[in-house]
């Protein structure tokens, strides 16, 4: 092999060890699954990778297809459980029993057929097995991120450079001493995006269990949207923005009020780690996407408050507003307690009303506040469940629902 290859590899190889040093890391703050996920991840691809370019010491070329046959169909089915672990769909004992079962059953039979092929069509065999996998890991990748998963897309990134990287490792296996050193630098190089690609997604959902950790511990003395101690920061955010427009008078101040209804039953029915919870979802969601010249924070505590003094695109306000109230209804499942291994789980869907309203800054803050506070608990009842002040009739109304195909 080309001096150049072995210096690819090499870093891909170092890659996939600082991967699981990170899984290392995080098992030890009792973060299992993501531990899990990434720590299989890294070892799973090392040991693809390690077979394939016919790095162990096997003499034997049908013993040695054999086991890069069997590696590759071990790694279709690795990919498989960690793309259900990643949906969410090992959380219940039965359904996991279930699942684990199947998988058991589908890899037995894939390995079985491979003994059915000569040792060198195995080898294709298990390669397309793999690539089947991770073409299907994708495809699920892209509707996840399609529906408003934006981490999703750190795996499509991933599982893509994964695809192309198996194009080059077939090559690689069928033929490992006439392949171009190119080709295995592209092939490395395409392993190393896929494995940064997964570890950057991970690394979200292990700063949301660090962030989730932390908000279910301290609960009301942690603010879930501007990360402070104190909610006397949205008072002081509200007088600020007042404060700029009177010099500026000509140009209003956009308020956005967003009530939750149902925080109250939620925590009367299953406790403060479940509203805890609840409220940080809803934060996240909130923060994913809201422009970045808006600022935010508590209102009360069913509520929050969005202030903009950029009021020359109320097209685009109007199309937060609906965004808001359809990202922020969507269902979750909650932990009921704070434990790491908590078991307890509660599905909930926001009960969102949102009040949209631009004003003066010669307006009281306090009178302006108020007024889309109580706009936002009057969308409640609204079937778009935003609510606006209309210009045309100087009255509250209702923000048309979107029609189908807009």
């Amino acid at each position: 092999m080309h001096v150049v290859a072995i210096g690819f590899w090499g870093a891909f190889l170092g890659t996939a060890a600082l991967m699981l040093i990170g899984a290392l890391v995080a098992f030890a703050q009792s973060h299992h699954r993501v531990a899990l996920a990434a720590a299989l991840t890294a070892v799973v691809s090392a040991l693809f990778v390690v077979t394939y370019l016919g790095w162990l010491p096997i003499a034997n070329p049908d013993h040695d297809a054999r086991l890069v046959a069997h590696v590759g169909i071990f790694s279709a089915v690795m990919l498989g459980l960690m793309l259900l672990l990643d949906l969410g769909l090992l959380r219940e004992r039965e359904t996991r029993r279930r699942i684990l079962a199947a998988m058991m059953a589908l890899a037995v039979l894939l390995f079985g057929m491979s003994w059915l092929l000569s040792p060198r069509q195995a080898v294709t065999y298990g390669t397309m097995v793999a690539f089947c996998f991770a073409l299907i890991a994708l495809l699920v990748g892209i509707r996840s991120a399609r529906r408003g998963d934006r981490i999703a897309w750190f795996g499509v990134f991933g599982v893509t450079f994964l695809l192309l990287g198996m194009g080059g490792g077939i090559w690689i296996v069928l033929d490992r001493q006439g392949v171009p050193w190119q080709v295995h630098a592209a092939s490395a190089t395409a392993g190393m995006a896929y494995l940064i690609g997964i570890g950057a997604m991970l690394w979200q959902r292990y700063s949301y269990l660090i962030e989730l950790r932390e908000v279910l511990a301290q609960g009301p003395r942690y603010d879930p949207i501007t990360r402070m101690q104190s909610n006397g920061a949205t008072g002081h955010m509200i007088a600020q923005a007042f404060l700029g427009q009177q010099q500026t008078p000509a140009r209003p101040v956009i308020l956005i009020g967003v009530a939750i209804g149902n925080l109250y039953a939620l925590e009367n029915l299953h406790g403060r780690a479940a509203l805890n919870h609840a409220l940080f979802v809803s934060a996240s969601r909130l923060r994913r996407c809201v422009p970045a010249d808006m600022e935010i924070g508590r209102l009360f505590e069913d509520g929050f408050l969005l202030i903009s003094r950029n009021a020359g695109d109320l097209d685009g306000l109007v199309k937060l507003g609906r965004e808001l109230a359809m990202r922020l209804s969507r269902p979750v499942m909650l932990r009921t307690s704070a434990g790491e291994e908590a078991e307890g789980h509660a599905a909930w869907a926001a009960q969102v009303g949102v009040g949209l309203l631009a004003t003066t800054a010669h307006t009281k803050p306090a009178a302006a506040v108020a007024k889309v506070r109580d706009m936002s608990r009057t969308a409640w009842s609204f079937a778009s469940r935003v609510a606006w002040h209309d210009q045309g009739l100087d009255m509250i109304t209702e923000l048309p629902a979107l029609e189908p195909g807009h």
